[in-house]
């Protein structure tokens, strides 16, 4: 028997003002994969992520998360589905005026009522796992470098043990060396803790070496989904362009 998808989108509108963003989007996505999700500048890609997090209204269609349909519960429900969530936001988006600690202890001081010694511990726990040294946490993000930055955001995005993790461009601004680390960091802990991982990504070297799935946006809509190998035989100029141009090619040959 086949399980049901951990997320479903089904036929998804999503727009501002005039302009609609998100147009008959569907997709799903099982439980386990680490799914890449691309596509050309200006596509829907950090659109599509906060409307699964609930984030933005919805116009049209559907959005199941962990069996839930987002737009037929309510806030305390929604508050629930979020807590089963993990976020890294582009540049990190830690808090400056806060410690590493103190940024991972947030999530848990705002949703769990735990004696401040166990939130403590546990944040150490999570700043470790993310591979950052121990001492990290008595740091600002201004001391920080790209890269801990990066794990640092994992951490705390790892705060409440969810089952779904979102990524939006991890590996961004990191040397070919840390960005390699960070992915093999991602399969990990999605072995460890048997997360799903939803990851907005530009980097060709991430889609190859830890994404299972791919799902390609275009103007809104899905072009395609698929394994590696099964999206790059698909028939549209970008796709062709993104995995067979000069900077693709020069990857294949190392």
């Amino acid at each position: 028997m086949t399980s049901a998808p951990i997320i479903n989108v089904e036929g998804l509108g999503v727009g501002f003002g005039d302009r609609l963003i998100l147009n008959d989007l569907s997709f799903s996505i099982k439980r386990g994969d680490v799914v890449g999700v691309i596509g050309p500048s200006g596509c829907g890609k950090s659109v599509s992520m906060r409307a699964l997090l609930g984030l933005v209204p919805i116009r049209a269609g559907s959005v199941q998360i962990l069996g839930e349909d987002l737009g037929q519960v309510g806030q305390n429900a929604l508050l629930r589905i979020r807590q089963k969530t993990g976020v890294l936001f582009q540049q990190g988006a830690l808090f400056s005026s806060l410690t590493v600690q103190e940024n991972v202890e947030l999530p848990m001081r705002e949703h769990f009522h735990l004696d401040p010694k166990i939130i403590s511990q546990t944040a150490r726990a999570k700043i470790e796992m993310a591979g950052l040294p121990r001492h990290a946490g008595d740091l600002f993000p201004s001391e920080l470098s790209g890269g801990m930055i990066k794990r640092a955001a994992l951490a705390r995005a790892l705060a409440l043990d969810p089952q779904l993790l979102f990524l939006d461009e991890p590996t961004a601004g990191l040397d070919p060396i840390g960005a390699a680390a960070f992915d093999k960091l991602i399969l990990e802990l999605r072995a460890a803790f048997d997360l799903t991982v939803f990851m907005i990504t530009h980097d060709l070297d991430s889609l190859g070496a830890i994404c299972s799935d791919l799902v390609i946006l275009s103007k809104g809509k899905l072009m395609c989904q698929g394994n590696l190998d099964e999206v790059r035989k698909f028939d549209d100029p970008w796709i062709r362009e993104y995995f067979g141009g000069p900077r693709a090619r020069r990857i294949g040959e190392k």
